[in-house]
């Protein structure tokens, strides 16, 4: 039985992950990325120490205008600061962070629901 959810053929769907990146909409992505539904960035992140209000700029300023940004932490989730959980909220975003498989999966479940979602993924 295919499970895979029901998103229009132009959204970024994430179809698999590991092996140190990501297969979305059929195109294989090296290292960490940066997920809006209607593109796919290279993230220049390696580890959550590097997570910053600045490398999550282009999804914060991405249009359309997202109103959730999941960070996939790698393995196992991690805190977000309080100072980046607070800044985008000041725009309207809620921040959640989980391990990156989680990530994936619930970026995908909301991206079917058509909620404005992104995803910043840490490469597992």
């Amino acid at each position: 039985m295919d499970i895979t959810p029901v998103v229009p053929g132009d959204r970024q769907l994430i179809q698999g992950y590991g092996e140190g990146g990501f297969r979305i909409s059929g195109v294989r992505h090296e290292g960490s990325v940066l997920v809006h539904p209607f593109a796919t960035l290279a993230w220049p992140v390696s580890g959550m120490e590097e997570v910053s209000a600045e490398s999550l700029m282009p999804l914060r300023d991405a249009e359309p205008r997202i109103e959730i940004l999941l960070i996939g932490c790698g393995e196992r989730t991690a805190m977000l600061p309080r100072a980046l959980r607070e800044s985008f909220r000041s725009v309207g975003i809620v921040i959640e962070g989980m391990d990156t498989g989680a990530a994936c999966r619930t970026y995908n479940v909301l991206l079917s629901e058509e909620r404005r979602v992104a995803a910043a993924l840490l490469a597992i």
